[in-house]
């Protein structure tokens, strides 16, 4: 056998193992639950398992490779005894984790090449598969799914605020703007003995290129978000056109999730299903956490970052329009503290903290970063 089929063996035997432990500790979950509903979810994600399992078992006996060996006895029951040690919580997220991990290695494995067509379909399926479970298990791995579910989705929200919201892009803008040059203006006027001249020069340098740079970070990361899910509604509708059984019986599990009985899960994933583009869409929020109207555009969150960086980077340099020395200095510690407590306040329509809590926090943040960069300033004045 030569290496390459070597490689291949080991991984698919291991593959084949893996799917086989998760199937038998869904297994022991499912017998263990009280709850009809969770036990039920259970069974059907080590039913998935197992067919991940003959999946590759297929794999190994058209290779002529020998399974793993997968015995019961005493070993199954200790590691039964184990899962039951350990309570239901911490062996749901040993799951999550295995298969967030069983996902990645999946999708690496696809994209490394050399497969087969269909291995390559199966590699891809089973990483969609594995993400599945994993969003499942994360639901239900507190005493009540439907409120994880629902910290889940406001969870969702929030990024979406942040990351889709101009209002939001332009606080964080405003925020990354004043810390970047205030530290430059302190640095500067230490080392120089607060000389106008150098210290405005400096700010404006860094102004000009904060702002520059936080437009092209945020126009390029709303582009690649919307590329990146562009493709993943390109995987997940070739997932639906291969395997439209198992589609809908996944998304009939997120529905059961929500608090739904197993017949009207069912229902609502069938009625769903006539109406291909909302099926898809909605499996896209559930099994992804993707949503088309969370991407900001490209062009509004470039212009929002630039800007509200540039306005950011003007209040410590105000000052020194106006006079010079130490008044200037003077006055530019003030305004800017004073601007990082609004900012710090102004993030807590975002973050949901309390507006005082936050705008503590940003004003002892500026005052660390004045006394560090003055320092830094001084020093290399007395070495100069």
């Amino acid at each position: 056998m030569k290496s390459g089929e070597k490689d291949d063996a080991g991984l698919l035997r291991k593959y084949w193992l893996a799917e086989k432990r998760s199937a038998e500790a869904y297994r022991d979950l499912a017998e263990r639950d009280a709850d009809p509903r969770r036990r039920d979810v259970f069974f059907r994600l080590a039913e998935a398992e197992e067919r991940h399992a003959i999946r590759w078992e297929a794999e190994l006996r058209a290779r002529e490779i020998p399974l793993p060996r997968f015995s019961g006895g005493w070993r199954q029951r200790l590691r039964c005894w184990w899962r039951q040690a350990i309570g239901p919580s911490l062996v749901i997220r040993k799951l999550e984790r295995a298969e967030d991990q069983q996902e990645e290695e999946y999708r690496k494995r696809r994209e490394a090449g050399r497969l087969s067509a269909d291995l390559s379909a199966a590699y891809s399926e089973m990483a969609a598969e594995e993400r599945s479970h994993a969003q499942i298990l994360q639901a239900l791995g507190t005493a009540s799914p439907v409120k994880s579910v629902g910290e889940r989705i406001l969870a969702r929200e929030r990024w979406h605020k942040r990351g889709g919201g101009w209002v939001a892009d332009a606080i964080y803008g405003v925020n990354d703007g004043l810390g970047a040059v205030f530290g430059i203006v302190s640095g500067v006027a230490s080392a120089t003995e607060n000389q106008t001249h150098y210290v405005l020069l400096s700010g404006l340098a860094g102004m000009l290129a904060s702002a520059l740079s936080m437009g092209a970070g945020a126009y390029l990361a709303a582009k690649s978000e919307r590329e990146v899910y562009e493709a993943e509604m390109s995987r997940e509708a070739e997932e639906i056109s291969r395997h439209p059984e198992e589609e809908k019986e996944e998304m009939a599990l997120f529905y059961e999730l929500q608090g739904f009985n197993r017949e009207e899960a069912q229902a609502m994933s069938e009625k769903l299903f006539a109406r291909p583009d909302q099926f898809l869409a909605a499996m896209s929020r559930s099994e992804l956490g993707l949503s088309q109207e969370s991407f900001p555009s490209p062009t509004t969150a470039c212009l929002s970052a630039s800007v509200s960086t540039g306005i950011g980077a003007l209040v410590p340099l105000l000052p020194f329009f106006f006079c010079g020395g130490f008044l200037a200095i003077s006055i530019s510690f003030a305004i800017s503290i004073l601007a990082h407590f609004l900012v710090g306040a102004a993030k807590s329509w975002i973050t949901t903290r309390s507006w005082w809590s936050s705008g503590l926090e940003m004003t002892a943040v500026g005052v660390l970063e004045a006394i560090a960069t003055y320092t830094l300033g001084f020093l290399f004045r007395i070495h100069a």
